[in-house]
Order: structure tokens, then C-alpha cells, then sequence
């Protein structure tokens, strides 16, 4: 026995317990710039997939996996709680929209 460490079993992955995923972590300037641009993108002559790609180099797909993230943190909500509770608002009714045809399908069944 290594004192005061445990002892690590081979393979087993172990989080850092001063790690909380994402809670705590400050914003990075990219992420400032997201919701800043979520902001207003709209604005912008070109389509919002365009303005993502030339802006931040990223794929859509990856741009809303960030931003879904980032959704859920505190840092988020206290740099633009205005953008942050719109956003937050918008993807709880595409989950719901998702999920009520399969539950009125579903009601239909039994």
C-alpha cells in the first residue's frame, strides 16, 4: 500500500475530485463570443451555418454541442442571463416537441 493513496485498479479511469464537470470553469473568450453571436446573428446577411463556420471554424453540429453546454452553467447565466434563458427556453421545446408525438402514439397503442 502506497500510505495514504489508494491503491489504482488498472484501467479504471479516476475524475480529479476537484473536477465537476464544466461547474466552476470560467468562460472562455470563445465562448463569451457564442453568446455574444447568439446575440444577434441574426442580423448578418448570410445564413447562421455560414456566419458559424467563417466565425468560428467549427461544424454546426460541434457549435450547438459547445453552446448546449455552456447552456448549463452558471458562468453562462451570469455573463447574459437575457440570451442564456432564451436559449434554454428554445431547446425545452424542441425536446418537448420531440417527445409528445411518441407519447400521443403511444397512448393510442394500449
Amino acid at each position: 500500500m502506497n500510505g495514504d493513496r489508494p491503491t489504482r485498479q488498472p484501467g479504471v479511469l479516476e475524475q480529479d475530485p476537484g473536477v465537476d464537470d464544466h461547474q466552476g470553469v470560467a468562460l472562455t473568450q470563445r465562448d463569451r463570443d457564442i453568446l455574444d453571436f447568439e446575440r444577434s446573428w441574426w442580423t448578418a446577411t448570410s445564413p447562421k451555418d455560414v456566419q458559424i463556420r467563417e466565425r468560428f471554424e467549427l461544424s454546426t453540429t460541434r457549435y450547438h454541442q459547445i453552446l448546449n453546454e455552456m447552456l448549463d452553467t452558471e458562468e453562462a447565466m451570469a455573463y447574459d442571463p437575457l440570451v442564456v434563458r432564451r436559449l434554454q427556453r428554445q431547446r425545452d421545446r424542441r425536446r418537448r416537441a420531440r417527445l409528445e408525438p411518441r407519447a400521443i402514439e403511444d397512448e393510442g397503442t394500449r
